[in-house]
C-alpha cells in the first residue's frame, strides 16, 4: 500500500477488487473475516448501460443493498470520457455521494463501476507535468477514486498534505492515514474511505473480478499449493536495503523521486514476509524480465520501466483467482480501454485473470 496517494494522490490510483478478503495470508490460521455488505456503497452511472449491468451483477452476488445512481458522462464509451472536469465531478459524483454518506454513517467502502470516469482535471490536488503553467489551484489531475477516498481528510486533525516534485511531475497529495496499518480498515478510526472499482477492457472483464474473488473465498487455501507470488526485481536499479522497508515519510516537501532501489528492497522485504507466512513466492533477482508464468497468486515488477521488459513476456503472465498485482509504472491505469503505445497497462493483466490491482 502506498504511503501517500490513497487519498487525492499525485497520480492515478485505481484498485480493481471486490472489497472482501480474497486469500489467507498465513498458513491455515489467519484467514481474514469477511466484511458486512452493509458497509459497502455501490455507485453506478445511470447514463451507462455497462455500469448498470456491472452494478446489478455485483449487487446480486455480494448482496449489496446500499446502491447510489449518479448521472455523468459514460467512460465505457471512449478514452475522452474517462476524464471529467472538477466542476462536473463535484456536481454529478461527489455531492450525491456526500449526501448518501451523511445519512448512512456505517459505510467504510465505496465501489465504483466501469462507465464512471477515472480521472479529474482542474483540481488543486493531484499532479501535472512539472513544466505546467496552469495556476496551482487548477492544475491537478487526480483519480476520481482517490479524490473520493479523502472526502473528509481536511476536517481531520493531523492530516498531512505533501508537496511532490520529481520524475517529470509536480503536485499535492495527502499522506495516506491507513498506510502501514495492521488492522482492518474503518472510516470511524482512520477517516476517508477505501474506494475501489470494477473495471476492465469490457463489461465481462469487470464482472469476472467478482467471480474470481468469490472463487478464492470459497476455498482460500486451494490456490496456495498451485501457484506463487512473483516478485520480479531488476538489479540494475540497485537492490537497496530491505531492512528499511516499508520506509516512512520524513518530510512534507518531497523534491525528488525515491531511489529506484527502494522498490527492489520493498520486494525483497515482501519475499521474506510471504515466506514466513507460508505463501509460495518466487523472488527473481536476475536481469531477465520474467514471463511465461501461470496461476500466479500475486505479481510485482517494474513493468515497462524494466529495461528488459518485452510485451510478449508481460502478456504471458496469467493469474489464479484472488491474485493481486502492482507494477512500478506511473501510467499503468491511464485508461481501461484499448489503446496503442505508452507504458504497460494494468488492464491487460485484468484480462489475464487478476482479481485486484493498483495502478
Amino acid at each position: 500500500m502506498k504511503k501517500f496517494g490513497f487519498p487525492k494522490m499525485a497520480s492515478i490510483l485505481l484498485l480493481v477488487i471486490c472489497l472482501f478478503p480474497l486469500v489467507a495470508l498465513a498458513g491455515n490460521t489467519n484467514i481474514p473475516q469477511k466484511r458486512n455488505p452493509d458497509q459497502v456503497l455501490l455507485v453506478v452511472n445511470e447514463n451507462s448501460p455497462v455500469s448498470k449491468s456491472i452494478g446489478d451483477d455485483y449487487a446480486l452476488k455480494r448482496q449489496i443493498r446500499n446502491r447510489l445512481s449518479v448521472r455523468c458522462q459514460d467512460s465505457a464509451l471512449s478514452t475522452v470520457n474517462e476524464t471529467m472536469t472538477l466542476t462536473t465531478y463535484t456536481e454529478s459524483i461527489e455531492t450525491p455521494i456526500r449526501g448518501f454518506l451523511a445519512v448512512h454513517t456505517n459505510i467504510d467502502f465505496i465501489v465504483l463501476t466501469k462507465g464512471i470516469p477515472i480521472r479529474i482535471t482542474g483540481a488543486a490536488m493531484g499532479s501535472c507535468d512539472e513544466n505546467s503553467r496552469e495556476p496551482v489551484s487548477i492544475r491537478g489531475h487526480p483519480s476520481v477514486d482517490s479524490y473520493l477516498s479523502a472526502l473528509d481528510y481536511t476536517n481531520i486533525s493531523g492530516t498531512v498534505k505533501i508537496h511532490l516534485f520529481g520524475s517529470g511531475g509536480m503536485g499535492y497529495a495527502y499522506s495516506n492515514r491507513y498506510w502501514n496499518a495492521t488492522e482492518p480498515f474503518s472510516h470511524a478510526k482512520f477517516g476517508g474511505y477505501l474506494v475501489t472499482r470494477l473495471d476492465g477492457y469490457s463489461e465481462a472483464d469487470a464482472k469476472s473480478l467478482v467471480d474470481r474473488a468469490l472463487a478464492a473465498e470459497k476455498d482460500p487455501l486451494r490456490f496456495l499449493g498451485q501457484g506463487k507470488v512473483l516478485l520480479d526485481v531488476q538489479p540494475a536499479f540497485g537492490l537497496g536495503d530491505k531492512a528499511t522497508q516499508p520506509g516512512p515519510i520524513t518530510t512534507t516537501n518531497i523534491q525528488a523521486e525515491s531511489a529506484w532501489s527502494e522498490f527492489n528492497a520493498d520486494m525483497r522485504h515482501a519475499s521474506d514476509v510471504l515466506a514466513s507466512r507460508g505463501i509460495p513466492v518466487e523472488l527473481d533477482l536476475s536481469t531477465i524480465f520474467v514471463g511465461s508464468r501461470s496461476n500466479l497468486l500475486g505479481y510485482f515488477s517494474w513493468g515497462s520501466n524494466d529495461p528488459s521488459c518485452s510485451t510478449n513476456a508481460y502478456l504471458s503472465l496469467f493469474f489464479a483467482p484472488g491474485a493481486l498485482i502492482d507494477t512500478a509504472v506511473s501510467t499503468s491505469a491511464r485508461t481501461f480501454l484499448p489503446t496503442q503505445g505508452g507504458q504497460s497497462l494494468m488492464v491487460d493483466l485484468i484480462a489475464h485473470g487478476l482479481t485486484g490491482g493498483k495502478g
